[in-house]
């Protein structure tokens, strides 16, 4: 988090540290002797900022992972500055922290540090790994919150639940290492007693403060849970979000009701990303080897892209998918991984496209999957589905089985209206950014478990309400 050489003036020197994030683990970078401070402690990708410290961050992680911005990572957000004084070198530092989310795990170090990995940001606590000062506080100021999972309007359902259980996971290890401090007698990670984020805030509703007496395992549990119910109600219409929600905190609760603390939460929360991740993978795998010849495609999921970046088809065509248009990205994408033509469209030319053009396949993600085999996805899957019926054309819609909605209430969510008209003129405007897809145009579905027929949904919606009763 501190750089090796000062090469700033003032009162305190300002620096930047970089998290790189990979699935769900962060990029930890172990100090070398090379440096002049902090030698041997793990910390992020860090440097002074001499200049402006959005160009320098950028500067610090090609220098020191010879990772290129833009090309293999992306920006994410950057957080409210971490100040504090370091008494043994008579120094204040500002440190600017920063998130990107990065496609590989391949780095090239510099000489400045001599070891690499790629870690739950949790093992920022471990007890062998000596970390540089403040490092958990300015990962906090840039982890994912409830907040940033509801308002998040780029990333699709099954990214946004994998957030969930980060912000899940976050906590519960906050928790877990404060208990150890407080057993120990050493410093708390929150030893400012700032609520630096609101994955740290106090205790709310008149909840005794833990911080003052030690945390309790009764006390952790109605933290989490609350902090889980929370994570539920952020964003109500993606089931796979508050199914994987519902698996942690399951996991931890126990067959037998007794494992409600947060070293419980923090094993199922590990575990559930885990599982997640494989989850999506393998669903990506199976409908990749579904994909011959020429498919029809919008919208944008990270499962949909990974199986038509790793299947055979022979062209593929994309709908811009109106009002953000994330189908042109799909596309370039899509050019710039596969040596299939890549045609993109607009979403009125659905039905055209597919009377006129030979379509093996409609493909497409999901939101959610209810009960009854229909499906919950960006608007236009429904005009895309039906009129693939139409032609004869199959559709698969590629989820894993945590995207089963145990309810068949649908709860669908709008846009901005100026998304659609911004005039002056007494119009109303509507802009639904979900419709549900008929069961009897879905053809398949594709999971992690194989491809399942709309009719076999019901079953796995009874597994998935047993979660619930955490």
């Amino acid at each position: 988090m501190c750089p090796d050489t000062d090469t700033t003036s003032g009162d305190s020197a300002h620096v930047v540290t970089a998290f790189l994030r990979h699935r769900s683990d962060v990029l930890c970078l172990r100090r070398s002797d090379a440096v002049g401070t902090y030698r041997g402690q793990w910390g992020g990708v860090s440097g002074f900022a001499e200049g402006n410290p959005d160009d320098q961050v950028r500067t610090e992680i090609r220098e020191e992972t010879g990772l290129e911005p833009g090309e293999t990572i992306s920006f994410v957000r950057s957080g409210r500055p971490v100040e504090f004084e370091d008494a043994d070198l008579e120094r204040e530092w500002v440190v600017h922290p920063y998130l990107f989310d990065c496609n590989t795990r391949e780095v090239e170090l510099s000489e400045e540090h001599d070891a690499a990995e790629w870690v739950p940001p949790t093992a920022i606590f471990e007890d062998d790994r000596e970390t540089v000062p403040k490092l958990w506080t300015a990962y906090e100021r840039v982890a994912p919150t409830v907040r940033s999972i509801a308002a998040d309007d780029e990333h699709g359902a099954a990214a946004l639940s994998l957030r969930a259980l980060e912000v899940l996971r976050d906590r519960a290890g906050l928790l877990v290492a404060e208990r150890a401090a407080s057993s120990e007698g050493t410093e708390s990670p929150r030893a400012n007693g700032e609520p630096v984020s609101e994955a740290t805030s106090s205790p709310r509703n008149g909840e005794r403060d833990t911080r003052e007496s030690g945390p309790q395992p009764a006390d952790e549990w109605d933290e989490l849970a609350e902090l889980a119910g929370r994570l539920l109600e952020a964003r109500p219409s993606m089931a796979v979000l508050r199914n994987r929600v519902n698996r942690a905190m399951a996991g931890a609760a126990g067959a037998d009701g007794d494992r409600r603390d947060a070293s419980a939460v923090l094993e199922s929360a590990l575990s559930t990303i885990d599982r997640t991740l494989a989850a999506d993978t393998e669903t990506a795998a199976i409908a990749a080897d579904r994909l011959g010849g020429s498919v029809a495609t919008l919208s944008r999921s990270g499962t949909v892209l990974e199986a038509l970046e790793t299947g055979e088809p022979s062209r593929i065509f994309v709908a811009e998918s109106r009002p953000a248009r994330e189908g042109i990205d799909v596309a370039e994408r899509l050019a710039a991984t596969t040596d299939c033509t890549v045609t993109v469209h607009t979403d009125a030319a659905v039905a055209a496209v597919l009377a006129r053009d030979d379509v093996d396949r409609v493909v497409v993600g999901a939101d959610t999957v209810l009960p009854d085999g229909s499906v919950v996805n960006k608007t236009g899957t429904r005009t895309l589905a039906v009129a693939a019926a139409r032609e004869g054309v199959p559709v698969s819609v590629v989820a894993a089985t945590a995207k089963v909605s145990t309810s068949e209430a649908v709860n669908l969510e709008s846009g901005d209206r100026s998304a659609v008209y911004d005039g002056d003129a007494a119009i109303d405007a509507l802009n639904p950014t979900f419709d549900v897809t008929p069961a009897d145009c879905v053809t398949e579905i594709v999971t992690e478990r194989g491809v399942l027929e709309p009719a076999e949904i019901d079953a796995v919606a009874d597994e998935l309400r047993d979660l619930e009763a955490w």
